[in-house]
């Protein structure tokens, strides 16, 4: 209004510097930027987890015996029914940094450090998405809900940032493939990180497959160049994977794990998704979206990208653990005939222009956005934090542990699979455990054993003779509690609404 009437002022007005006049803050904070910092704020936020992963505490404890021995472990000193049993520690480093990050920051630091990694590998998917930063945007944002069953302080996440930079940078080697070679010393990081490294050379495979079919049915000149890039490549990558303190098992020990009974029957994350479960809705939405729109749009896919997809989806469909690497590849396939349906860049300066907020002030409105989104994020994390004691109590034995640390069991120790890295944390050295996360360690017929002993089903009489169990610590609604509750010989020692004490008090008979 004091522009329009300019000629009748009577005193000069200054200009708000950097804000009014379109200074620093109207060209740095666009609104772009103000979007794409939502986008990543956001899914900071939404990742920010209380630690509730069964495996996290064995991970805790492996970091500390790194850190106190200097010593990768290599046999079990967990357990007493694998004690001295070899181990594959694959993920030694993840555990190394997961207990210091826990000596610094406490949950809250590795919560904030977790969150960071999820936020940051979706960031380098934006990376490689199509150039429209608001459709891309959105994909991106249900590219990561879709992963959300998967997240928190977990070594996969770590490999989920891996398989994101992995991703970038064979992909923009087409450009540059001297790119190629910083693989080498990601592959080097990545094998005594997690056992995910795998994937990385499966990528490198699935690429030399798609960019030869695609020269095969192309009538351009074919380009040798790269791929004899993405061979010698691979070579070199293989060749490095044994630079790890279990060395050569590395090469055995992934296809082992994908192969093993115990995985795939008792680990629920190996199983396939469960539709009917709300988490997997995004993915399931994100498939029929990628599906549709790639069947219906004009644009055409690249042979490479058809046979990402392809192995990606089987893979996606037959193991929870392996839709972030769908993910990964339909995201920036997706955004690219989803911005030809998106506004032009003219039709946005219209809207622009055509919207009754000063363009000065824009600046000012991006900033007020982001800054109120940073401290949404940082109450989000806060009572995350605050939370973390309330959700140990709700999915682990806290006061039966605090029992079994008062009054150490008299003889070996039958526990629930779940709460097996939880007394791990808490009681070992003192009290082993039968079971935890480990189920590679631990096998079919262990596995076995438990599930049969836990659910009164089979020979659990013998498994419980074989083992000489006489403190038993389970749910007490589960079938061996009510069984065993009033059985001659046993005694509830402790129970509470989470967790039961089952002590023997009766020599066994023979």
């Amino acid at each position: 209004m004091l522009r329009g009437h300019s000629a009748t002022r009577l005193y000069p007005v200054r200009p708000f510097p950097a804000m009014y006049d379109g200074g620093r803050m109207q060209e740095w904070l666009t609104s772009k930027r103000t979007f794409l910092a939502v986008v990543f704020l956001g899914i900071l936020a939404l990742s920010a987890r209380s630690v509730s992963d069964p495996d996290v505490w064995w991970h805790l404890k492996t970091g500390q015996m790194i850190a106190q021995t200097r010593t990768v472990p290599h046999t079990d000193s967990f357990s007493f029914t694998r004690a001295g049993s070899p181990w594959v520690a694959h993920e030694w480093l993840t555990d190394f940094f997961i207990y210091g990050a826990y000596r610094i920051g406490g949950w809250g630091g590795l919560i904030v450090v977790f969150a960071l990694m999820v936020s940051a590998a979706f960031f380098l998917v934006y990376l490689r998405s199509a150039p429209d930063p608001y459709s891309s945007g959105l994909i991106v944002l249900l590219g990561a809900w879709a992963t959300a069953p998967v997240w928190g302080v977990r070594p996969q996440v770590v490999s989920l940032l891996l398989t994101s930079l992995w991703f970038l940078i064979v992909e923009r080697s087409e450009q540059n493939l001297r790119l190629l070679w910083w693989t080498l010393p990601l592959t080097v990081l990545w094998v005594n990180l997690h056992a995910g490294f795998a994937l990385g050379l499966a990528l490198l495979m699935l690429f030399l497959a798609g960019e030869f079919l695609e020269q095969v049915a192309s009538s351009r000149p074919s380009n040798h160049a790269r791929l004899r890039a993405l061979a010698i490549t691979f070579v070199f990558d293989l060749l490095l994977v044994p630079l790890n303190p279990n060395v050569t098992r590395m090469y055995f020990y992934p296809v082992d794990t994908l192969r093993s009974k115990a995985m795939q029957n008792y680990i629920a994350e190996w199983a396939s998704p469960n539709f009917h479960h709300a988490e997997y809705i995004p993915f399931l939405l994100l498939l029929l979206t990628t599906t549709a729109i790639l069947a219906w749009s004009r644009f055409r896919v690249r042979p490479r990208d058809i046979l990402l997809l392809m192995v990606s989806t089987f893979a996606a469909l037959s193991s929870i653990r392996m839709i972030p690497f769908y993910v990964l590849v339909a995201v920036p396939v997706l955004s690219r005939p989803v911005e030809l349906w998106a506004p032009s860049q003219r039709s946005r300066k219209r809207l622009r222009a055509a919207s009754r907020l000063p363009l000065p002030y824009t600046g000012v409105v991006n900033a007020l956005v982001v800054f109120a989104l940073i401290g949404f994020v940082g109450f989000q994390i806060n009572n995350v934090v605050q939370r973390q004691p309330e959700v140990e109590a709700q999915h682990f034995p806290a006061g039966a542990v605090a029992y079994l640390q008062a009054h150490a069991p008299s003889g070996p120790l039958f526990n629930l699979y779940d709460w097996g890295g939880y007394l791990i944390w808490r009681l070992n050295p003192q009290t082993p455990v039968f079971i935890d996360g480990r189920a590679d360690l631990y096998g079919e017929s262990l596995m076995r054993q438990f599930a049969e002993l836990y659910g009164l089903k089979g020979g659990w009489q013998e498994a419980l003779q074989t083992w000489r169990i006489r403190t038993i610590l389970v749910d007490p609604d589960s079938a061996l509690a009510v069984a065993l509750r009033n059985a001659p010989g046993w005694q509830v020692a402790y129970s509470d609404s989470q967790a039961i004490v089952l002590e023997r008090f009766a020599p066994q008979s023979p």
